[in-house]
């Protein structure tokens, strides 16, 4: 698959898919993330600084409710917070690497847990194990894995999610990497599912890998890369 067959995914933009604004700062971030030489220290540091951006991000999403406190002056301060049952659903392994950036926001949320892997003779993507709360098709939840690219994995992981009673509308998709393919795979089959990333990148080459891109991240994140 390469660059001539991208597909345009202007109408996502914005609507279905939320990029983190492209400031200096993200894109010094990326720089030390893609660097091939980097550390793994440099690189899991590095990863974690954007992982909380994107988590951020992805939280504003989310309902809210009305909350009134008092201050320390003893006004009242018409509030808000965070709309109860949310859940993080990381695709194991890579997916794992965002699970501490939402505790540290949500330390008290629920983790479920989803393992996703191709099969070697189809290629395809196939469901080994998952583990959810009983009460997921009342949460609100973030899928988080940190690349995106044909879509295939996403979709699986999706199509379990609704299976198990989750409106379309409560699921963000949360990663760091993503190309025009993947986006419009979940955004065209899933059109009420949002996305949130730092990056949508060039192009996929021929192995269906992202370019310019990060390489494994999986790999290089928890250190078992050549």
């Amino acid at each position: 698959m390469t660059s001539t067959s991208a597909p345009s995914i202007e109408q996502y933009l914005g609507e279905n898919v939320r990029l983190l604004p492209q400031t200096n700062q993200l894109r010094a971030l990326h720089t030390v993330i893609r660097d091939r030489e980097a550390s793994r220290e440099d690189f899991v540091s590095y990863s974690e600084r954007i992982i909380r951006l994107l988590v951020e991000a992805a939280l504003d999403l989310l309902p809210f409710e009305p909350h009134v406190v008092r201050t320390p002056v003893g006004a009242d301060y018409q509030g808000l917070r965070f709309a109860p049952k949310l859940c993080g659903v990381p695709i194991v392994r890579a997916g794992e690497s965002m699970e501490a950036g939402l505790r540290a926001v949500c330390p008290a949320i629920r983790i479920g847990k989803v393992l996703i892997q191709r099969d070697k003779t189809t290629k395809l993507p196939h469901l080994y194990y998952s583990a959810l709360p009983e009460d997921i098709a009342q949460r609100h939840v973030l899928l988080l894995d940190p690349m995106l690219a044909t879509g295939g994995t996403a979709l699986v992981a999706v199509r379990l999610l609704l299976d198990r009673g989750v409106p379309e509308g409560n699921i963000v998709f949360v990663n760091l990497l993503t190309v025009a393919e993947g986006i419009s795979a979940v955004c065209g089959a899933h059109p009420a599912v949002r996305i949130v990333t730092s990056s949508i990148e060039e192009r996929l080459d021929e192995n269906a890998y992202m370019i310019p891109g990060i390489g494994d991240f999986g790999d290089r994140y928890f250190g078992t890369d050549k």
